[in-house]
Formats: structure tokens, sequence, C-alpha cells
């Protein structure tokens, strides 16, 4: 165990160093870093491909940066999505120097290794009220393992204290490999904002194993995802 640890402790030390060496950011901005509370102008602008978003769907009228977030429809609550890619700088630079450990960190839009589709929630006066991501299908590795963003989202923000509803199976409805999960949990953070996270791990009506004509296994009919939000109260007027 002690020359497991040591060893992983040395290629820590070997990457940070050929990091610096190179030349790199000392890191990318990420959804974490938005600023709930802070006007849409305040936000980083390390961003790409600002648009109105969807709720995980694909991103609808295109935006120059946060502060156009008014173009945007606003939800039953009254907040208007708008959707964002990472900036693919470090990527390119990790692959410039054929670093493969940082090409798969940097690579994408990612929350702990899982792609996603990202959000900015903001009311109406320009202020961050939540945050919303979404498990991005569009990936096709690991794609069944999407529903596993949910411990890393629990782990982040606390395992305990989660109220969970596991929801039954609609027509048609069938579990992935014996594994059915249908589920929405809610929870008050410790500053008084809402997380709420839906995951799902089935298949959908009409979806096969194997095609029924065909007999052949079929490619990706199912759905493996992660819905996690974060929404802050709005003030009173």
């Amino acid at each position: 165990m002690k020359l497991l640890l040591w060893a992983v402790a040395v290629i820590a030390l070997t990457t940070t160093s050929v990091v610096a060496q190179q030349g790199a950011p000392a890191k990318r901005q990420e959804i974490w870093d938005l600023k709930f509370g802070a006007p849409a102008a305040d936000q980083p602008s390390e961003f790409v491909e600002f648009a109105c978003g969807t709720r995980g769907g694909p991103p609808s009228l295109p935006l120059r940066n946060f502060s156009d977030f008014k173009r945007c429809k606003p939800e039953e609550s009254g907040l208007r999505e708008v959707y964002f890619r990472y900036d693919d700088e470090m990527e390119y630079w990790a692959r410039a120097n054929n670093l493969a450990g940082e090409i798969e960190r940097f690579g994408g839009t990612k929350t702990y290794g899982f792609p996603i589709v990202a959000s900015a929630l903001f009311s109406d006066d320009g202020i961050l009220r939540g945050i919303r991501l979404v498990s991005d299908p569009r990936y096709d590795d690991n794609r069944d393992e999407a529903y596993l963003l949910k411990n890393f989202m629990t782990s982040r923000f606390g395992r305990d204290d989660w109220t969970c509803a596991d929801l039954p199976p609609e027509d048609g409805e069938t579990p992935v490999d014996g594994l059915f999960i249908k589920q929405n949990c809610e929870k008050t953070l410790d500053d008084g904002r809402g997380a709420s996270m839906m995951v799902r791990h089935m298949r959908k009506a009409g979806q096969e194993r194997y095609d029924p004509r065909s007999g052949k296994q079929t490619v990706n009919q199912f759905q493996s995802s992660v819905s996690f939000e974060i929404v802050a109260k709005t003030p009173a007027p």
C-alpha cells in the first residue's frame, strides 16, 4: 500500500511539473465558479458558445455572453436559462503537448469526468439565482454510467438530508440489465438554497435491448442521466 501511495504521489508531482514547464493555465473556469447573487456582467467570462438553454436539450438562440440573458424566454419560475460551454483552450494545449491525462481532464464540458450540458439561471434583474447541469447523451463513452453522477453530487453537497422519491415505472418502461432507477431528490442546503436532482437509468417505452426485427443488439436504446440544479430564493420585493 505504501508503494502504491508513493507511486501515485510521484505521478502527481511529475504531472504538475510537466504542466508548469509547458506553461499551461492554472485551471479553467467551470460551472462551480459561477457567482450566486452576482449580476450577469460579473460572472466568469472564460466560457464560450452562449445561447438560450432548453433544460439539457439543444441550445436555441445564440447569445454574446451572460448579459444577453433577457433574450431568453423565462421558465415557469421566472428565471431565464443561459447555456454555455467550457473553453477548449486548455484541451488544445494538452493535445499539442501530448498529455493524455490532461486531455481527458480538460476535454469537453464535464464535471467529475461526466459530460454535461451546463446552464446559468438569471432573474429578471440580471442576478444569478441558479445553476443547472444535465448529463450530455451525445457522448458514447460510459454513457450507460451517467446515473452515477448522483454519487458525486451527494458527496459534494452532503449525503444526508436528501428527500428522495422512487417513482414506479410507467407503461413500457423497463430496467437496463436488471437495474431500474427513476428517482427525484431534493435538499435544502445549509445556506438556504434548494438543490434538486432527477436520476434515471431505464429503457423508455419503445426502447429495446434487441431489435425485434433483426434480433441484433441495439445501441444506446436506454436513458441514463442526472439532471441537477441549485436555485437560490429570490428576495421579496
